[in-house]
């Protein structure tokens, strides 16, 4: 993919980041919290994210489908070899509780594989990006990219993963979605490893902290969606990590028919023998 591409992405989220930043910091705003139909929330931040990404991501040659966009039938959307995969805020029960943890995600899928993805967390003005020829990078303090060249964002990133000494096989797991499943895999790691930590997150930081190395492992059981995990995977994948289907060695896919992610493992790519 060519890099003015990346660029593309790297920024919309940041400008993203910061229509969201001006609503999540205004003490007179109610967020006008909406409810989709599965009762989960959407907020103004949400639309104004959307309408941002989507004005850069539409000037490339590449379909989009954004969680608060319309969603064309598989019909259509199976003759898109590359599109963009989006979530303008994820983690929107975060930024209601005004805890920081959502992102910006943006994946660029190539025949259902996420080769290129941005996340950025506006709070912490914390940007990850990732493309499978480049590697995987982490920079920190970036409100916006100005002129500044990719090769000049990943000389003052971080390639990831960083190292991380420690001692502890680390968890990480959902602040808001801990099932019975996923309690009984954390008992079974804590069979297997003599100190197990375990660590809680909202949003798709869960994906970027294994791929970070700073987490060895993030099951998720419970139900999220493509966009939902598009970036972070791209993100991992890039990091030498892997998104694989609970129970199976295929990683997940993107662009199906049914969006519906099924229950997956970040962890360290598998060898195979």
């Amino acid at each position: 993919m060519e890099q003015r591409y990346i660029l593309n992405a790297i920024d919309a989220a940041l400008h993203a980041g910061a229509d969201i930043l001006s609503i999540y910091n205004d003490p007179a705003s109610d967020f006008e919290i909406e409810k989709k139909a599965d009762n989960s929330p959407l907020t103004i931040a949400d639309h104004k994210a959307h309408e941002t990404i989507t004005g850069y991501l539409n000037a490339t040659p590449f379909p989009v489908l954004s969680e608060e966009g319309k969603h064309l039938p598989y019909t259509e959307r199976c003759g898109w070899d590359s599109l963009w995969i989006v979530d303008p805020l994820d983690g929107t029960k975060e930024f209601i509780k005004r805890n920081g943890e959502f992102t910006v995600n943006i994946a660029w899928v190539s025949h259902s594989v996420p080769v290129m993805g941005v996340i950025y967390l506006p709070v912490k003005q914390e940007l990850y990006f990732a493309e499978e020829h480049i590697g995987a990078y982490k920079l920190s303090g970036i409100t916006s990219r100005g002129d500044v060249s990719l090769e000049e964002l990943m000389a003052s990133a971080t390639r990831l993963p960083a190292e991380a000494a420690r001692d502890k096989f680390v968890i990480v797991a959902s602040r808001s979605h801990l099932t019975p499943e996923t309690e009984s895999y954390i008992e079974e790691m804590k069979r297997q490893h003599a100190e197990v930590e375990l660590i809680s997150s909202g949003s798709s930081i869960k994906i970027c902290l294994v791929a970070e190395g700073k987490a060895d492992v993030y099951p998720r059981f419970a139900p999220t969606m493509e966009w939902d995990t598009a970036a972070g995977h791209a993100v991992a994948r890039a990091a030498g990590m892997e998104v694989y289907q609970a129970g199976k060695e295929e990683p997940l896919c993107y662009n199906k028919e049914d969006l519906l992610n099924p229950w997956f493992v970040v962890e360290p790519k598998r060898m195979k023998y």
